[in-house]
């Protein structure tokens, strides 16, 4: 039988130790194809690029793999695969990350892994976004590789709804503390963002963004709750913007 294809990408560069678990684990259930940042993208968001040129070349660095480093960012790195990589070969899933750090709650917005997997999910392929709640670049990815395994199995077996995405985050814990997965909404929480400021040896003045992450979302189904509490978190997620609960409410702006 045809193994399925796999595309996978990250915001935190190809040589990131977060992807490589994802390839180790991808590659075992089909052909992965591997086109990632060719340095750290992390926090770009949806960006793509389209002032400058866009450098695709194809790498050494995963073993016997198809793999590209790209200059853009992460979604130019999905765009680019599917259009100059694959040439039209539609993967059956793409999977973004294992990202460095949390993309749980408001983080989704900013991210570049979940960026990355909502634009593939954008052309109708089924998607996936992994992060671990550890930013370390030495971090211990080994715990969460058999529940993203049973992930990518499931998606690839059952597929998802046309547009949509799983954003998953990880604990940073041992196997054997992590409890299980929950599938979850997006907590309403967000950064209180400062601006640290400082001048230059030039003398030129500077800001660098700093700030502290604020959940005040009670709700027992969260995703911060859940890995608070040493699940898995899943929450379905979707490039549709629209708040349909104020759709009602905003009817009368028709009659002005």
């Amino acid at each position: 039988m045809e193994r399925p294809l796999i595309l996978i990408t990250n915001d935190d560069g190809i040589t990131a130790p977060g992807i490589r678990a994802l390839v180790e684990v991808a590659s075992q259930l089909g052909e992965a194809v591997i086109v990632a940042p060719d340095a750290p993208q992390s926090g770009m968001g949806h960006a793509i690029t389209v002032s400058a040129p866009i450098r695709l070349h194809p790498v050494n660095v995963f073993e016997g793999l198809v793999a590209y480093e790209c200059s853009g960012t992460p979604a130019d790195c999905v765009k680019l695969a599917r259009h100059v990589v694959l040439k039209g070969r539609t993967p059956a899933l793409c999977i973004s990350g294992i990202n460095h750090g949390s993309n749980a709650s408001i983080n989704i917005i900013y991210s570049g892994t979940m960026s990355a997997a909502m634009e593939a999910s954008l052309e109708g392929i089924p998607s996936i976004g992994f992060s671990l709640l550890d930013y370390s670049h030495n971090a211990d990815f080994e715990a969460g590789k058999p529940f993203i395994r049973r992930m990518i199995e499931w998606v690839l077996a059952h597929g998802m709804a046309h547009g949509s995405l799983l954003n998953v985050n990880i604990p940073n814990l041992p196997a054997d503390e992590i409890k299980g997965i929950k599938i979850c909404r997006q907590a309403d929480a967000r950064w209180v963002e400062e601006f640290t400021e400082a001048v230059d040896p030039r003398g030129q003045r500077y800001y660098w963004l700093t700030g502290r992450f604020v959940n005040n979302d009670e709700g027992e189904d969260t995703d911060i709750r859940a890995l608070g509490k040493g699940y898995i978190s899943v929450v379905p997620s979707m490039h549709d913007l629209t708040n349909y609960r104020a759709i009602d409410r905003l009817k009368n702006l028709e009659n002005l």
